[in-house]
């Protein structure tokens, strides 16, 4: 089925090659049961099982090694599901931690365009141009009454 198995793109084809190629490992081919050209050509990528797939072809093999490799890949998705849990809770702390940053930006660019502004000098007024006199200011209403002596 299509949800146990799936063909790899071409991309990923090229990177697991490139990743064989730069392994220690000596080659593993058989001379008996070598597989077809179209098997070993690069054009056509190989197919791979997913989790599920993994798992049912090992539980159809009974020989002690396939019991071995099946625990293996068994904790191998298991870490696999730890890391991919881990690596999703990262993301969002880290895109609140994005959040945080941006509103502290503007709030901070606030405060020192604020700061700017009470630290440069108002422009003195200008005074009028001409002679000024100050006079008293002239008291309307009731007179005043002053005692005679």
């Amino acid at each position: 089925p299509s949800d146990f198995v799936f063909r790899l793109t071409q991309a990923e084809w090229k990177r697991l090659v490139g990743r064989i190629a730069n392994s220690d490992r000596p080659e593993n081919r058989s001379q008996i049961a070598t597989g077809s050209q179209r098997h070993r050509d690069p054009r056509f990528p190989p197919y791979a099982f997913t989790e599920h797939g993994a798992i049912m072809a090992a539980n159809v093999l009974n020989s002690p090694r396939a019991v071995q490799m099946s625990v293996f890949v068994v904790r191998a998705f298991v870490r696999l599901r730890q890391m991919i849990a881990t690596h999703k809770k990262m993301t969002s702390k880290l895109a609140e931690l994005e959040r945080k940053v941006a509103s502290h930006n503007t709030h901070i660019s606030s405060l020192f365009e604020a700061i700017r502004r009470l630290m440069t000098q108002p422009e003195p007024r200008k005074r009028k141009i001409g002679f000024l006199v100050k006079e008293r200011a002239a008291k309307y209403g009731r007179p005043e009454i002053r005692p005679r002596r």
